[in-house]
């Protein structure tokens, strides 16, 4: 196996062990040999090897634990969230916020507090008077929605959300901005049964509304 000569030493390491596993040198969940056989494999010291496997642990292919040693957890480097999404398709997008918002709206509607009825209702409020503004109403759609999530106290369903948002309302804005409707009454009142539904703490409406409104969406984009 080639030495390593250039620098970063520790990141040049790094890769050389995120490309042994990538070949299945080592299974997931296998255990890493030791710093003293690694380090003359790649010709660096061990201080060198031990940040290598901390790069790798930062990025979650490797795991120290504690009294046992260096253990596989990933077998190659996941891809960066926000270049995903980024790169997705405003399709792509829709069908994640179904699988996200569909269940935060049920759990909104088991979960949420007067404080969270209060700040929906406001956000309903906010739309309704953005209708006509489009990337005003494009950012007070997704007020009303991120409150629904925000409503469902789930901190994972909420990141997942806002993950999305940059892209989404990128997109949203460009597909209105060559005349698809947007602000009308009927678009209103499905937010507004939404929300009704969860102050009713009805989770089959408020989820089913939520997925019937989403799905409608994907379909006029196809």
């Amino acid at each position: 196996m080639t030495p390593i000569r250039r620098e970063p030493l520790a990141e040049q390491a790094a890769e050389a062990l995120l490309d042994r596993i990538r070949a299945g040198e080592w299974a997931l969940g296998q255990k890493l040999p030791g710093e003293t056989t690694l380090a003359p494999q790649l010709g660096v010291g061990r201080s060198t090897i031990r940040e290598a496997i901390r790069q790798l642990a930062g990025r979650g292919v490797l795991a120290t634990r504690q009294g046992a040693g260096v253990f596989v957890t990933a077998l190659d480097q996941p891809e960066d969230w926000e270049r995903i999404v980024r790169r997705a398709d405003i399709v792509a997008v829709i069908e994640a916020r179904i699988a996200i918002e569909v269940e935060a709206s049920a759990l909104a509607a088991e979960r949420r507090t007067l404080a969270d009825l209060q700040t929906l209702r406001r956000a309903l409020r906010a739309r309704a008077t953005h209708r006509t503004d489009l990337e005003q109403h494009v950012d007070a759609d997704t007020a009303v929605h991120r409150a629904i999530v925000a409503a469902s106290h789930n901190p994972i369903l909420a990141d997942l959300f806002d993950g999305f948002t940059p892209r989404s309302r990128e997109a949203m804005i460009d597909l209105l901005r060559i005349g698809r409707e947007f602000g009308s009454d009927a678009d209103q009142l499905v937010h507004v049964r939404i929300v009704d539904a969860i102050g009713a703490r009805d989770a089959e409406s408020a989820a089913a509304l939520t997925r019937g409104h989403l799905i409608e969406m994907k379909a006029e984009l196809l």
